[in-house]
């Protein structure tokens, strides 16, 4: 696939990644519709505090975690056409009610609620990997996900020039809010009809069991169960920061621990009524994938996109008040970090498309990500401020091409569980910046990006020791097991009996 080829629109293939990297545009832009109209909103309500928009800004990530292994679950079963158009429209809900909310209730659950909408953006990993044949799906994932994750940047750049001058007066920034939400349901509704999972004739290869990810040995379940912990755990970190800020008392943190222990209970539950059963069976040979290859991207993701998270959110502020800069210049040289996704992301897909060794440039890029946050972490006053940008520019360069790299190769590891898989990798990607985030509130800006940089070196080192360059990785078609063809005879029987009925 070549670059150009993004403008044949009239590909159906092309047509679909087009469709679909809007959706996660539009998603992401109601996902970070809040920070832009921030201000708006504390002269609008005079109830409204800073602590206030705080507990906003954890609540808008909190559920993000368990809803993309949820929705990953939810893909594998039913698709990424009916979940993408549902999370859509359902989610367009929880957005209108913060729009319009007057109480401090209605805000604090409905953005809680909505922080749901962050699982979009694996949704549509499933759906382009679906239309891409394994020798193209670096580039068009990069494709899809760079430039849908600019719906963030989008915000940031056009709701309060909404808010202002479409709507203006003190509830501007509530009509601009609940604009982008029926946006969202109205390209759910029409993404419903526009769009098929895949060209006609495709296969949906579907798991045995959507409620936990299947592996290949007994040892890969204790390995599976380990990384799933910290996927629900994390959430106690989010619980122990909304304590912290008065907002949840002894007793409330107690039941949402326990809430949390039980939820990671249920899902070991879940893994172990899965596995058991097709290990003690045993699994046949050409049907086992190497479950340490996810471990490897889920830290690859911990690490590139967990990253991104976190600096983009301090970044603004250090270089303001490293250079002394005005808010409105430091902001802009911040922004550069997120506009280097509109290239990097794709161009990391790409060179693993061209490279013909995707296992190679994951770990150049993550070699590339550990360097760049090593440079930042010397970054100082007395550095020149061109000199700071370029480093800062050179290092989003590789966090965006480790990221566009990372979903280059997930779909070709195990084809029927690309949904579990990317939802797994993708919520670490959540769990990185919650870490990150927390961890930042205790040290300087140079020894946060000095720890940055050394969480990139060790998932570099898990790939030297985990990542294998998958099966199929440059073909025109996925590999399919005898397990698959098996699946696919049972669905075939199931329907002619329905159909017989």
């Amino acid at each position: 696939m070549k670059v150009a080829d993004v403008f044949r629109v009239r590909n159906p293939e092309i047509r679909a990644l087009h469709l679909t990297w809007i959706a996660f545009f539009i998603t992401f832009y109601v996902w970070f519709n809040m920070a832009p109209l921030a201000s708006s909103m504390l002269k609008s309500v005079d109830w409204l505090t800073k602590d206030d928009l705080r507990l906003f800004a954890i609540c808008n990530v909190a559920l993000t975690i368990p809803a993309r292994i949820i929705v990953g679950m939810a893909l594998d079963r039913f698709g990424p056409r009916r979940v993408f158009s549902v999370l859509m429209v359902v989610m367009a809900i929880p957005a209108l009610v913060f729009a319009f909310g007057n109480t401090m209730a209605q805000l604090l659950i409905s953005r809680l609620v909505l922080s749901s909408i962050g699982a979009s953006f694996v949704v549509g990993i499933h759906m382009t990997a679906m239309w891409f044949k394994p020798k193209d799906i670096g580039f068009a994932e990069g494709f899809y996900a760079g430039w849908g994750n600019f719906g963030s940047a989008a915000a940031a750049m056009s709701l309060p020039t909404i808010a202002i001058t479409m709507y203006g007066g003190d509830d501007g920034w509530r009509w601009a809010i609940a604009q982008s939400a029926i946006v969202m349901a109205g390209y759910g509704i029409w993404y419903w009809f526009a769009i098929t999972d895949g060209p006609e004739g495709t296969v949906h290869r579907k798991p045995r069991k959507a409620s936990a990810m299947e592996v290949s040995s007994w040892g890969d379940l204790v390995k599976l169960i380990l990384w799933t912990i910290p996927l629900i755990g994390v959430l106690a970190i989010l619980v122990w920061r909304i304590q912290n800020l008065g907002y949840l008392s002894p007793m409330g943190a107690a039941i949402c621990y326990a809430v949390i222990f039980a939820i990671v209970c249920y899902q070991i539950i879940q893994i172990l009524r899965v596995n058991i059963p097709i290990l003690k069976k045993g699994v046949p040979e050409d049907d086992k994938y190497p479950f340490s290859s996810v471990a490897a991207l889920n830290s690859t993701y911990f690490a590139n996109f967990g990253a991104e998270l976190a600096v983009v959110s301090m970044l603004p502020m250090f270089f303001e008040e490293t250079w002394s800069l005005s808010a409105t210049a430091a902001g802009l040289i911040a922004a550069s970090f997120a506009f280097v996704n509109l290239l990097a992301r794709p161009m990391g897909g790409l060179v693993s498309d061209r490279m013909g060794n995707r296992r190679f440039v994951m770990l150049s890029y993550m070699f590339g990500i550990g360097l760049g946050f090593a440079l930042m972490g010397l970054l100082n006053s007395n550095w020149p401020l061109i000199i700071a940008v370029g480093i800062t520019v050179f290092t989003s360069f590789f966090v965006q091409g480790a990221e566009g790299a990372t979903f280059g190769i997930i779909p070709s590891i195990k084809r029927r569980l690309t949904g579990q898989i990317s939802g797994m990798a993708g919520a670490y990607g959540n769990v990185g910046a919650v870490v990150y985030l927390t961890i930042f509130t205790f040290v300087t800006p140079s020894q946060f990006f000095f720890i940055i940089s050394a969480g990139a070196f060790i998932s570099w080192v898990l790939c030297i020791l985990w990542l294998q360059e998958p099966e199929s990785a440059f073909s025109d078609e996925y590999h399919v097991s005898s397990v698959d063809l098996q699946i696919e005879e049972e669905e075939r029987q199931r329907a002619a009996l329905l159909g017989a009925k």
